[in-house]
């Protein structure tokens, strides 16, 4: 058995992991990849994918960074099944729909403006397109949670789906494999949710014996604050801002986030902390159309909120909430100067009206911006929350004046400690155990944790590494090396880092302090990564 990994591999995006097992071709997930150039430059490098080979798909969540590169592949010759859970199967549709509008206008406009400057160079194409999107949603094929199936009839593969505690649908993978006789059992967690979170369930424990656990470990270096702590945060952001007599902007991701955010300002309501009179703006039409899927899916849903919405009460609805559809409505926002209360996407402030609402607001010291997801590095919003004294939005520097609040516990992911527990809750105490989906930093940390506390070998496979399962030997696995070609770090990625570390550090320089020391430190080792890459990557050479 082996499996390549095509993304989220040492970073958080893109995750896709291709199997060539018991006869089969197949991948968990297929996202796209987001954030640094350098980074989304891997979207249109899919020849290794080879998507007429694929047999089927199977999919952990519609979020783009996991199901995003589904309508190239199906362009690039993929006609298998895709399974899913029926919500992750609804928010795709409208996601990757979105999606491929944002691929054609960005197209479109970077050819205009390279035609304008005289390039010959503008027959640019999108990754894909919205008749694309409609054939990719033809192969979608549902599946339940805890109903054990063998994809493409092929007896030697089971699967079944685990809820996650995510998003909603979100799921976990049990695997059952069996080569030459002998069965090899995996679990892939996906993104794996927090305990308590709003909205959805808590994740699932898996139960059996289990040879190797492919674990995310996005937060694998830090926990979350508390779910009280964090809307005690949010009330104070929204009253400093609502006194000051500016807006608060919340970068949110249209599907889970925005529907939590207006979920907490329910519960700030109920508390008589958010003033009666501050209009609450979704402005993202996909945040609109995603709401309305969690609308439909109440069984779904986690315990409590069904007993809300059982009594009469609907946490995902306020008396001044207004659903802005158009680009008439959304500019109306900001033409009018009284306070607000704005949840816009992307999350990663990377796209769509979150942009113009930070163009309009960012630079203005009476407004806030909230900061309730991870930031992808060489994301605009992770410069702002690394204290960015400006930001480029539309071929403008604009000022950051605004007050960055960051709230770590909405996060939909879970923290270090409850990545902890969960791997603990494992019944193999000789599992074996992957990271996946996590910085660098991250997956350090959690590493060792996971050796010294729980005795279990961690590996950590890179970008376009193969591991290999041998089937002789079931719980042996080792990494072998992917084409020197695309062993070259991430320069550009390592190197902006860096850049915005010692800007940071430069600013406060003045200020003597065991603060400024240990950034001082914390850039230093992390200078020395960049040291020791580049020394590898030339002694390869």
């Amino acid at each position: 058995m082996k499996i390549k990994f095509f993304g989220a591999a040492q970073t958080v995006t893109g995750s896709c992991y291709m199997f060539e097992a018991a006869g089969m071709r197949f991948a968990i997930d297929c996202g796209m990849h987001q954030g640094a150039s350098q980074l989304e430059k891997r979207n249109f490098e899919t020849k290794e994918y080879r998507a007429s080979e694929i047999d089927f798909f199977l999919m952990t969540h519609a979020h783009i960074d996991h199901s995003g590169l589904l309508p190239r592949m199906v362009a690039e010759g993929f006609k298998g099944k895709i399974y899913c859970t029926p919500p992750t199967a609804d928010l795709m549709e409208i996601m990757l729909l979105d999606s491929a509008h944002i691929q054609e206008m960005e197209t479109k406009w970077k050819n205009q403006k390279k035609a304008i400057s005289g390039s010959k160079l503008n027959g640019l194409k999108p990754l894909y397109n919205e008749d694309d999107v409609k054939k990719t949603v033809k192969l979608f094929s549902s599946v339940q949670f805890g109903q054990k199936f063998n994809p493409k009839d092929n007896l030697n593969i089971s699967v079944c789906y685990r809820d996650a505690g995510h998003i909603l649908g979100a799921a976990f993978l049990e695997l059952e494999i069996t080569e030459n006789g002998k069965s090899s059992r995996l679990v892939f967690s996906g993104d794996l949710g927090r305990k308590d979170s709003l909205l959805v369930h808590d994740p699932e424990i898996p139960q059996g014996n289990f040879d190797y656990l492919f674990v995310e470990s996005t937060y694998g270096d830090r926990n979350h604050k508390n779910e009280n702590k964090s809307l005690d945060e949010l009330a104070e952001a929204i009253q400093y801002s609502y006194h000051q007599g500016g807006k608060v902007i919340i970068p949110a991701f249209a599907v889970e986030r925005t529907q939590e955010m207006i979920y907490s300002l329910y519960l700030l309501k109920k508390q008589g902390k958010l003033p009666e009179d501050i209009p609450v703006f979704v402005d993202s039409p996909l945040a609109i159309r995603a709401t309305a899927i969690f609308n439909k899916y109440k069984s779904y849903l986690d315990t409590d909120t069904q007993k809300l919405l059982a009594s009469g009460e609907n946490p995902l609805d306020l008396p001044n909430l207004r659903f802005t559809q158009t680009v008439k409505e959304s500019q109306m926002i900001n033409e009018n100067n009284n306070p607000a209360i704005v949840i816009s996407a992307s999350g990663m402030c990377n796209a769509g009206r979150i942009k113009h609402h930070l163009k309009h607001n960012i630079w203005r010291p009476e407004s806030s911006v909230v900061f309730v997801g991870y930031q992808g590095m060489g994301t605009p919003g992770r410069k702002i929350v690394d204290g960015a004294e400006s930001i480029r939005l539309f071929n403008s520097d604009i000022a950051v004046k605004a007050k960055i609040f960051t709230i770590g516990g909405f996060s939909a992911h879970a923290g270090q400690s409850q990545i902890m527990s969960w791997i603990d809750s494992f019944d193999n105490k000789d599992m074996k155990v992957i990271l996946i989906h996590g910085e660098d930093k991250a997956q350090a940390i959690l590493s060792q944790l996971i050796k010294e506390k729980l005795n279990l070998p961690v590996t950590i496979p890179g970008y376009m590494e193969e591991l290999v399962i041998e089937s002789d030997v079931p719980i042996a696995l080792k990494c072998c090396p992917h084409d020197q070609a695309l062993q070259t770090p991430d320069w550009d990625l390592l190197l902006a880092d860096a850049s915005l570390r010692l800007e940071k550090i430069r600013e406060r320089m003045p200020k003597i302090s065991e603060r400024s020391v240990v950034e001082q430190l914390d850039l230093y080792d992390r200078l020395m990564e960049i040291k020791n890459e580049l020394s590898n990557y030339l002694r390869q050479l």
